[in-house]
Parts: C-alpha cells; structure tokens; sequence
C-alpha cells in the first residue's frame, strides 16, 4: 500500500484547493497508526477520558471548552500518579486520586494567553489553580491527569492536554540543555528531556544504569566512562503515563538526539562525531565551492538512491559512496552542470527514517521480468508494488530519527560507519563543484502513541506530536504532525539542523512544508546557524542555504495557532519559499485535474490545443494563456509583490496585483524570497506533465524545445531556481505522480541517453494513477514520445546554456527590489502582446520566451538604432538562428526557442 510522503502536491490548482494548500488522500493504517483517534474515543460523549478536551496552558491556568463546562458545577483536576483512574459503567469515577480544584476566571484567558494560543482564544473559558494547588504540578504532571465537572458522577470528564504546562514549567532551562550523547575529556553524558516519567534508566553495554532527573528542566542525566561508552549501544526505560492506551507503561526506546543507530534503528549508539575514525581523509580541511547569495542559487533535486541505482558505471550504486564515483556517468553530469553554473544539490530525505529495511538481505526485489511486459502493461505496477514497503526504495518524508544518516544508503548501517559515509558523499559532492542541501521534514514523525516506530511520544506522551481540540494527533501532513511551537520540539530542530551543518558540513536545507512550523522557529534556525563560524566551528553559518514549502493548510492554516512560516509571513527574511506561481501558468492546470491535458504557457495553450474540453473554448485559452504571461512576467522579477508592470490587459499594476486563485500572485519582498521551478520529485516530471498535455502528435524534437522552455521560466527568473535532477535529460517516471514508494523501475534515472529516458515503462502504480490510465494508456506506446539521444543531448546542452547566460550576467542578480524595478521591463506587455511569447528588458539584455509554434517578431520600438546579437553563450543551432533588426528594434525568434540577446 502506498503512503503519500510529501503529502501533495506541490502542484495544486488554485481553482480547485488553493494556490498555497495541498491536498490530502487516504494513506494506509500503517503509515498512519500514530496519528489515529485513542482507542474508545467519542467526540459526542462528554464522560471519555480516552479523550484531552482541557488544556493545562501554564501551572495555573487551564483552558476548559465552554461546551464542555457547567458554570455552576465544580470543576476539578483529579490526578493518579499510577494511572488507576476510570469511569465505571454506571458513571462514577473510580481510582482514587488527588484532587486539585479550580476557580472559573471571569473574562477567559487573558490578552497574553490568548495571543500566545489564539486557537483558544474563542470557545474556551479559563480555570485557575490555587497557588498551594499549583505548586503541585511538577508532580501531578508525572502521572495521569483527568479533568472533571460534578462530583463521583461527573457530568463531563476528560483526559488534560499537557504541552503548555510542561513549557511553563520545564523550557527556561531546559532549552539551555545539552541532550543526546556528550563526550568530555574521560567523561561521557547521556540526557534525555522526559519530565512526565515517573522514572528513567538507561540501558548500555548489557547493564541498566540510574539516572537523575534534573528538577528546573526535567532532563534525566547519567554519567560514565567515555572509553567503555563511546559507540556502546543503548537505550532508556522510561516509565510514563501513555493517554493512547490509557495505562502506565515502560517504553524502552531509543534517544530523540541519537548520534547513531544499530541496524534498523532498534537501539541508540552514542556515537563522538569528533572522532577521528568517523572522518574520512581530509574532511577537517574540506574545501567548499564558493557560497553564493541565496537569490543565485542554482539547484539540482536529487534522491540518493536515484543518483546511482541504474547506473552501471557506479562502484556503489544506492549509496552515499557512489558520489565518491569520481568516473561514474552521475558524478560526470553533476561536474558538468556545476561548470554551467548549479551551485547546489539538494538531497531528499537522508536522515533515520522508517520505511526500508536497512539489510540488504531484507530487501525485497520485484519478482518478475519487468522489461518483458508492454510499455502500455499493468503487470509492472502489480508486481512493483507487491515487493513495495519491503524494498530498497523510499523517498524518505517518514522521518524516525533526525539527526542520524538513514541507514540504508550505508554500506554497512550497523552503528556509526555510516557517518563516515555520508560525510563522504559531502565530500564527493564538493569535489564536483557543488554544495549539499538536505531535505528536512520537521514537521511529522512516521509514528506516534505507542507505534514501535514511534519515538518522540513514547518518551514524553502528548507533547512532541500537535493535537487536535479532542486529543488526537493531527496529521494534515500526512503522518503525526509534530509542534514545533512547543518549545522542546522547536529545540529539536534548532540542535538538529545545526549538528548537520556543523558536523556534517551541510551548505543548505529545504524545509518540508515549512508553513506548518511557526514563523519564529525557522528564524530561530536561521540566527543559531549565523552563529556558526569557520574559526569556531569549522564552517560559515551565514553561508547555509534555507528554503521551504511555504503552503498554508490544515488546523494551522492562516496564522490559527501561531505566525507560520507561510509564503506571505517569510517575505523579507531572505528564507526563500517555493512558488507556485509561475509554476503553474508553465504547467497548466494541476496535479489533481480529472483531466490531466489542462495546458499552460509552455504546453500549448490556445498555440497548439490538444482538443481536451478541460481547455475551454478558444477564447477562454487565449485569456487564460495572456493572465499566465501576467504570472510568468511576476515570477521573472522574483515574485516581487511591490514590482509594478503593465499587464495583459493594459493596466498598471503590481505583482501583488495580479491575480493567483483569489491570492496576490506576488508575495516576495527582495529576490531571494521565492524559489522558482517548474518541477520537483512531486507530481508528474516535467516531461510527463507535457506527455499529457501537448498534442499527442508533436514529435520528440519539439517536446524536448518546450522542455527548455519551461526551465527558462525558472532559471532566467530574479532568484533562486531548483529543478529535479535528470529533467535537463526529458526524465520520465512513465507518467507517475507520486512515485515515493514507486521503486527503483518507476524512479529509475539514466544519465546514458542510450538507456532511455524512463517513459513507457508501463502503467503507473494504480493507488494514486489509475484515474489517469485511460490518458495514459495510448500515450505509452506512442513513438513520438521516445526521444532519442539527440533529442536528450540538445535539451541538456540548452539548459547548460541558460545556466552559463544566468551565472555570466550580473542583471540576473539584482539585490532588491528597486533594482529589480530600474532593470527589468516588459516592453510588449498589454492588449496587443503575443499570445505565446514574453518580451523582456533586463539592463543590457533582451529576454524572448517563444512558447508558440511558429516564429515570432518582437518589435521594441525604443530599441531601435541599439545593436544587439544572441548571447553568444547560446550554442544551440536553433537559438543561434534567432536575429535582430537594428532598424525597427526588432527581434525574430524561432517557434519554440528561448533566446538572450545582449547590447553591444
């Protein structure tokens, strides 16, 4: 069964969603187990102490659901510290248990506590503990908590949410806490942040070892000898209250801040990340390429396993040492593009996560000749997904671990070799030319409750994991949602992020939806990797790339708990947001259309209709295509919201202006705020979207032009660009949109253009494609979608070119938004422009995006007399014939080119 990993995509149709949303679909039981309702729950019983209704939002406040409450009935906190209280049959409350009564506030909560939880700022009456009452919470806090109204038989009675109190009480020092394994001189630490347990002990060596809870943060400490500790496998016994099975148990479970895994990640390892056994050759001198400002990044998405799985020129195909492969096809086509002008690679998930047996010999493999089915066959996906869950294959957003390298990509994933591994991919990486970036998903965990797989929430129940009013976890983003608004999981990714970078010299990250972290963590990330220095700590903080999905949905959604870190919220904080936008008007329509031919301005909108009613009639493409060159003009300025233009229409307006599905289509403040693309691992490839949604006639040689045309929409934009790794080589998952679990066949990326592109490898798997099949069916046996070397050849050279133009022009490089203003201008824009092309002033260079099938003449009447020729860094044939008239300042651009002219 299939699990939708990055939750969706990334290609949603404002229309139909939001321009800034995803949308969720049904994903398994078991990628789901964490985040389901507590056994027994009721959402219309108000007697359920399987459920959390009250929130216990500070030692002496409790926020109480006015739906819940009786103003004239007693309201109390009873607690247990064995966990003995329930509700009988005939509706007493049995158990025993210490009482601590409340006092109703008049008015609620305060101005403070309603801005600190704005989700509770309505619907929600505020309850006061008496100080002597208070001064019992860390204790009652170590135990089971039940809130009640009325006397033996209450008239309401729940479970208490916790994460409040506990930041109250516990987050002054306990943030300040060294956690994890700690290594001193002769000495080693291990700390755990368990305030709720009842007790903890470590297990280490075959030997149970004490630990002691510090009172002022709630961290549970052991010492021992550094020697016998270090790389010594552990794990802790922590005894608390589980809400989920409404019992006290004792978890053992690995460490939140493990340094390193055993195998699968059953046990912890209390790895010394500065050992010199875990460094390879000359990592303490490693030499970077140089770091450049956010808004010129220039990067290549990459899957680890992808990068080498089918390439057969690599020595560890699937691994983090095939980026040592200095000779390998992979490493010679990264060396290539980061002499054009890529400056980063941006790695999907490489941390711990829980989905791929990390012993080869537990690995499955499909068991059947795939290559023997028809390009057009359902066998593949039938026998690729009876061997999924068990394979080798995972993209990897169901995280486990967050600061451990993911096993299966080591040669060996028992203990901490794997640490030298991936420290050597860093280093391969670097020796192309390139900076790492890491995909980071701080925003869920694979599991909750008491899932094996669950960590975070054995330890210290309720609070790692965001719930929902009723108590149950929430899982918007697919899986357990985390809250990062809680102090100690803000901690979490603060400390993790920065051992990435410090450790691990990471250049970069990519934050999975973003916008379902609180505005003030990233911030928080961004200020503690500042305070990273070369001389201090072995790297320049400054220099690492942040950057993240920053779509708004689900019980965040607009600002509802906090500030998030949206699109809108990031702008001006130089933490780059994926747009939309653009994306979206090269594309056309989205990634869940019930027919996928919609079209947009590089998949033949109105020029070259695909006979899909989903288009609408001809005048609604050709308005349709007009607003989309609105959006793109929007994205070539760097999605600035205060950038004013003349639009399609005629009219001065600003990108923030211009319409994007009921939302300002520009958001950002300075270029560096948004990151433009025109695909990533999400959704179809940008071959496949085209597969769909150009005339099916259209041979291979003018799909491969429009693939350029389409990537120019990213990398000639003001600021950062990104696109997925193998799309400069017409990559194709056979039409897959999610292909996260789809296997090595679906996901397969050929650097060997004789080794085809991936298309026609049978029908996608069915879980999130079968609607598509009746679209897809005829187009996999089609001869004209089977581009030939030639065809791949000339698209990555031309891409190559674009990069080379972007990175030898500074007009691609304007710091701000006044800048932007004085240099960019779109001197055809308005009721007469060409339906097709965009026409753009950019200082000394003129910029013609021809997505039409014809040639097009672009006369810029102000130009006239200016001498200008095609960049000479254009080296493909069909661009090198574009020309200019000096006479009439008119440029000619072949059908389906892109073409930079400079002045001079």
């Amino acid at each position: 069964m299939r699990r939708l990993a990055l939750i969706v995509a990334v290609l949603a149709l404002p229309a139909l969603i939001g321009p800034a949303s995803h949308a969720a679909t049904t994903a398994p039981a078991t990628a789901r187990q964490g985040a389901q309702a507590q056994p027994g729950a009721d959402p219309a019983d108000p007697v359920d102490l399987h459920a959390a209704r009250v929130q216990w939002i500070d030692h002496t406040t409790v926020a109480w659901p006015t739906e819940l409450g009786d103003p004239a009935g007693v309201h109390r906190l009873v607690h247990s510290p064995g966990g003995a209280l329930r509700i009988e049959e005939d509706g007493r409350l049995a158990g025993g248990g210490e009482t601590l009564s409340l006092t109703r506030v008049p008015g609620g909560l305060d101005k403070g506590q309603r801005a600190k939880y704005p989700h509770l700022a309505r619907g929600y009456d505020a309850y006061r503990l008496a100080a002597h009452a208070a001064a019992k919470a860390p204790r009652v806090l170590r135990g089971q908590v039940v809130a009640t109204v009325g006397g033996r038989k209450p008239s309401a009675a729940t479970g208490v949410q916790i994460p409040g109190v506990l930041d109250d009480l516990y987050a002054h020092a306990a943030t300040r806490a060294r956690l994890g394994p700690t290594f001193e001189g002769r000495s080693a630490t291990l700390a755990v942040w368990a305030p709720s347990a009842r007790r903890v002990a470590l297990e280490i060596g075959g030997r149970t070892v004490r630990m002691r809870r510090g009172a002022a943060d709630g961290v549970w400490r052991a010492h021992g000898p550094a020697e016998r500790w270090r790389n010594a496998a552990y794990r802790y016994r922590v005894t608390v209250w589980a809400p989920t099975v409404q019992k006290t148990v004792t978890n053992e479970v690995t460490d939140p801040y493990s340094t390193a895994l055993t195998t699968d990640s059953v046990r912890s390892v209390a790895a010394d990340l500065d050992d010199p056994r875990l460094k390879p050759p000359g990592w303490d001198r490693l030499a970077k390429p140089a770091a450049r400002p956010a808004r010129d990044a220039s990067v290549q998405e990459l899957h680890i396993r992808d990068f080498s799985a089918s390439d057969p020129t690599s020595r560890h195909p699937g691994t983090y040492r095939a980026f040592t492969d200095r000779d390998s096809d992979g490493m010679r086509h990264l060396r290539r593009l980061a002499r054009a002008g890529t400056s980063h690679v941006h790695l999907l998930p490489a941390f711990d996560f829980s989905t791929v047996p990390e012993r080869r010999t537990d690995q499955q493999r499909p068991g059947c000749d795939l290559s023997s089915y028809a390009p057009d066959s359902e066998e593949q996906q039938k026998c690729v997904g009876a061997a999924a869950g068990r394979d080798a294959y995972n993209w990897g957003y169901d995280p486990q671990h967050y600061t451990v390298p993911e096993g299966s990509y080591a040669s060996d994933a028992e203990g901490p070799g794997r640490t030298r591994e991936f420290r050597g991919m860093v280093g391969g990486i670097a020796g192309a030319g390139l900076r790492t970036v890491m995909d980071v998903v701080y925003n869920h965990t694979s599991a909750a409750g008491q899932d094996e797989r669950s960590v975070l929430d054995r330890i210290v129940p309720g609070y790692y994991q965001r719930l929902q009013a009723d108590g149950t976890v929430a899982d918007s983003t697919c899986c357990a949602n985390t809250a990062p608004e809680h102090a100690m999981m803000g901690k979490l990714t603060v400390d993790s992020v920065v051992t990435w970078a410090r450790d691990y010299k990471v250049d970069g990250f990519r934050f999975d939806l973003m916008g379902h972290h609180p505005k003030a963590n990233i911030l928080a990330v961004r200020r503690a990797l500042d305070r990273l220095t070369r001389h201090g700590d072995g790297v320049d903080g400054k220099s690492v790339l942040l950057y993240g999905e920053g779509w708004n949905f689900g019980e965040v959604a607009d600002d509802a708990r906090f500030t998030q870190a949206t699109q809108r919220n990031m702008a001006g904080t130089g933490i780059a947001t994926f747009s939309d936008r653009a994306r979206d008007a090269v594309r056309g329509g989205g990634p869940f259309d019930g027919d996928p031919r919609v079209q947009g301005f590089a998949s033949g909108l109105w020029n070259e209709p695909n006979g899909s009613p989903a288009n609408g009639s001809r005048a609604e493409q050709r308005a349709r295509l007009l607003h989309y060159q609105d959006l793109i003009k929007v994205g070539l300025s760097g999605n600035l919201a205060a950038y004013r233009f003349t639009d399609s229409r005629g009219r001065r307006v600003t990108g923030a202006g211009v319409d994007y599905g009921g939302q300002p289509a520009g958001y950002a403040a300075a270029p560096g705020d948004a990151l433009a693309y025109a695909d990533a691992h999400d959704n179809e490839t940008l071959y496949d979207a085209l597969a769909f949604k150009l005339p099916a006639s259209l041979p291979a040689a003018d799909r491969a032009r429009m693939q350029v045309v389409a990537l120019a929409t990213g990398v000639l934009s003001q600021g950062p660009s990104l696109s997925q790794a193998g799309t400069d080589l017409l990559r194709s998952k056979s039409l897959d949109r999610n292909s996260f679990d789809s296997g090595d066949w679906f996901n397969a990326l050929h650097w060997d253009c004789r080794r085809g592109n991936g298309f026609g490898r049978g029908l996608p798997p069915a879980d999130d494609n079968a609607p598509k099949w009746p679209y897809a069916r005829p187009l996999l046996t089609s001869p004209q979608l089977k581009p030939t070397c030639a065809e791949t050849g000339a698209t990555s050279a031309a891409y190559r070119d674009l990069l080379r133009i972007r990175g030898s022009e500074p007009a691609f490089s304007q710091p701000d938004t006044g800048a932007v203003q004085r240099a960019l201008s779109f001197p055809l824009s308005g009721v007469s422009e060409t339906p097709g092309a965009v026409t753009a002033r950019l200082d000394d260079l003129v910029l013609v995006l021809n997505a039409s099938p014809r040639a097009v003449s672009q006369r810029v009447g102000e130009l006239a007399g200016e001498r200008y020729a095609v960049h000479p860094l254009h080296r493909d044939p069909v661009t090198r014939r574009a020309g200019y008239d000096a006479k009439t300042g008119t440029f000619t651009v072949p059908a389906r080119t892109v073409a930079v002219f400079r002045r001079g």
